[in-house]
């Protein structure tokens, strides 16, 4: 080999080794992910749904996403100790007050889906196709008198879900507190999420409140049935917020309203219209996309981009 060639192949060899150094330690050029803490409530993360966009986000946004499932109760008081950047509930009358005490910032509404009142396919309370407060009303007369095979099984633990069922309690003429809670053996307080009460309502053969998502994934396991499925008590709508960061210093916002943003482009909201259709032949949720007076949301709210 001439000395022009050793030239040249030497300067190919110290030209390789220096990108390769560059690309390796990738101290020079590359950025250190992002952490986005998220409380949610549960049926969000039990049925899958949070964990098949995650990834997609952290890809575009070089993040890692962690996440806390919990109650909903739980999980505002998460986002009232600063403990996460972001929260995804479904009780709007607690998020209102949470907005309104300076904890939260720019709701969006990113879904919604029903509740249903499940139990056993031979339903000894006979509520099939009731009305939810006529379902409720006659689970408590026949629990109260003792019924064989009449029982409630309540979450008990302050979730979106638990006030829903508390919600059809008083709407269905009843002082939850003084007339349900302690009334007897026939209402037990389960203290658990809602797969684990929907497990210990199928091993009671009892009835309980769900929501649709986390009661279809599930049901494979369960020897239970929607009985109940109708009626406007029953919408249950999911929200997007960030936690103020003028009430916690360590809130990182910036990754908090790119999540909000993903969470409510087209894309996003697509994927969440078709989520489970092709496992359980039907969706888990709605997209709220365009969907304002459905919901019966500010259209401001409902799917919309942060400015």
């Amino acid at each position: 080999m001439d000395k022009r060639s050793t030239f040249l192949v030497a300067a190919v060899l110290v030209a390789a080794l220096l990108v390769c150094g560059c690309t390796q330690t990738g101290t020079t050029t590359a950025e250190p992910p992002q952490t986005l803490r998220i409380a949610t409530t549960t049926s969000l993360y039990d049925t899958g749904l949070l964990d098949s966009l995650v990834p997609g986000f952290e890809k575009e946004h070089n993040a890692v996403v962690q996440i806390v499932s919990a109650g909903t109760g739980k999980a505002i008081e998460y986002g009232q100790r600063g403990d996460v950047d972001i929260l995804m509930v479904h009780d709007r009358a607690r998020e209102d007050v949470f907005l309104a005490d300076g904890y939260g910032l720019n709701r969006r509404v990113i879904a919604y889906n029903y509740f249903v009142i499940v139990g056993p396919e031979s339903d000894p309370a006979g509520i099939a196709g009731m009305q939810p407060e006529e379902a409720f009303q006659t689970i408590y007369a026949l629990g109260t008198n003792g019924t064989d095979g009449v029982a409630f099984i309540s979450r008990g633990d302050n979730s979106g879900t638990h006030s829903k069922e508390k919600a059809i309690w008083k709407s269905a003429g009843y002082n939850y507190t003084e007339d349900i809670q302690n009334s007897g053996a026939w209402y037990i307080e389960a203290g658990k999420g809602m797969g684990d009460t929907l497990v210990m309502t199928n091993e009671k053969q009892a009835y309980t409140l769900s929501d649709i998502g986390t009661f279809l994934a599930y049901k494979g396991d369960l020897d239970l049935v929607a009985l109940v499925d109708s009626g406007a008590i029953l919408l249950n709508v999911y929200s997007v917020m960030e936690i103020n960061p003028a009430m916690h210093a360590g809130v990182n916002t910036s990754i908090a309203q790119d999540w909000i943003n993903y969470m409510v482009s087209d894309d996003v909201q697509q994927q969440i219209e078709v989520f489970g259709v092709a496992e359980y032949g039907q969706p888990l949720f709605f997209c709220a996309s365009g969907k304002a007076e459905t919901i019966g949301v500010p259209a401001g709210e409902c799917a919309t981009p942060l400015a």
